[in-house]
């Protein structure tokens, strides 16, 4: 069996999960985004990272000479742009609250306060806000959390591939195992979603090696993939929908058999993950991840607004989370919809004018001289200026 270069299942995996990370954020009153599934998918945030560390494994962690400087500049252009453009709108958006609030008009809360309080801005720009318990990692584009963890872990990632091929893998696998055994007993040194982190994508790693080693000496018979397949995503539905001890640990590991199984692209449901949509949305996956926390937010705003000059309650507040409410519940699904579908539109310009952008830059930083335009011989030269003279 040829390798598989391009993981285009598990890149429609990514965009799938992260338009469920847009309905969990997304509040709207008796709406399918309120479904028990997207109120309690919070635990798929782990696939993210165990998908990373297979990715990054595939890409990196068999480069016998891997230079850390091109990785981290590779890495750095990939991420950094994107999350530092998303810093700036919100602190625009804040300052446009204060604003609003100095002539009288208030919004939810004080501006510059709680998770948006001044303090939390160097930590957010140097992506450092998840990793301590002295910093909020909800604060400003709250999803960028998982940027910050993910940041670093990239970071040991790289370090620990100046190790050999052998130590290096042996090392991820030695990182894994005893974030998963300081989690499971409940002795974890860092804050939770550091170890969560260093669990997943780390097994991540692990898991890429155990593709390795089967690859070649697995034929994937596609009635055997897809009962497989079908069976993995149930388990995966099963462990989002009930509470048992451990879950996300246990979602984590479940996570790490489903990247393996959907990397071999056997089945049905593989197939139709590699469908047009669902490549696109692993394509948009990180900017839509990004960019929706900006956008539910300014929705959020227009309805708090049009409830102050109406007097409905367009923007209610249940349990504590600030609901929208259009009063139909044929146009809040509508809505939903709408609001999902621009999130995939402005995800598509950010990947385009921002993501995209920053990644081209990163690769000429990283090799200026490839960037540079090869000099003409001087005979090619001399011909050129006889045919425009003439």
């Amino acid at each position: 069996m040829e390798p598989v270069q391009r993981f285009t299942t598990l890149d429609s995996f990514r965009g799938v999960c992260a338009v469920l990370v847009v309905f969990f954020h997304l509040h709207v009153v008796d709406t399918f985004v309120e479904l028990p599934f997207f109120r309690r998918d919070e635990v798929l945030l782990n696939f993210f990272f165990v998908l990373s560390g297979f990715v990054l494994a595939h890409s990196y962690g068999m480069k016998p000479n891997l230079s850390f400087k091109s990785f981290f500049i590779s890495r750095f252009f990939r991420i950094y742009p994107l999350h530092l453009v998303m810093l700036g709108v919100f602190l625009v958006f804040e300052t446009l609250r204060w604003l609003a609030y100095k002539k009288g008009f208030y919004l939810n809360n004080v501006p510059f306060t709680g998770l948006f309080d001044p303090r939390e801005i160097l930590p957010n720009l140097f992506l450092v806000q998840a990793w301590t318990p002295f910093t909020e990692p909800m604060s400003f584009n709250y999803p960028s959390w998982t940027i910050s963890i993910e940041f670093y872990l990239y970071m040991l990632f790289g370090m620990l591939c100046l190790l050999s091929l052998r130590n290096r893998f042996l090392m991820f696998a030695c990182v894994s195992v005893l974030a998963f055994v300081l989690i499971f007993s409940g002795n974890e040194p860092l804050v939770e979603r550091a170890m969560q982190g260093l669990s997943c994508f780390f097994a991540g790693n692990v898991t890429y090696l155990g593709y390795l080693l089967i690859r070649d000496r697995f034929i994937p018979r596609p009635w055997l993939m897809t009962v497989l397949e079908c069976a993995v995503m149930y388990a995966t539905w099963w462990i989002v929908m009930n509470d048992f001890d451990h879950r996300l640990p246990i979602g984590s590991l479940t996570f790490c058999g489903l990247v393996l199984l959907f990397a071999f692209e056997g089945g049905l449901v593989s197939a139709f993950l590699k469908t047009g949509v669902f490549v696109l949305l692993g394509k948009l996956s990180y900017s839509i991840y990004m960019t929706h926390a900006a956008l539910i937010f300014c929705f959020s705003a227009i309805f708090i607004v049009a409830q102050k000059v109406t007097g409905q309650p367009l923007a209610p507040m249940i349990d504590g989370q600030r609901f929208m409410d259009t009063g139909s519940v044929f146009f809040n699904n509508l809505f939903a919809v709408g609001v999902t579908l621009l999130a995939v539109g402005l995800a598509a310009l950010a990947h385009k004018y921002i993501e995209m952008k920053g990644y081209e830059l990163g690769k000429r930083v990283a090799n200026p001289a490839a960037s540079r335009p090869a000099a003409e011989p001087a005979d090619t030269r001399l011909r050129t200026r006889a045919t425009v003279s003439d």
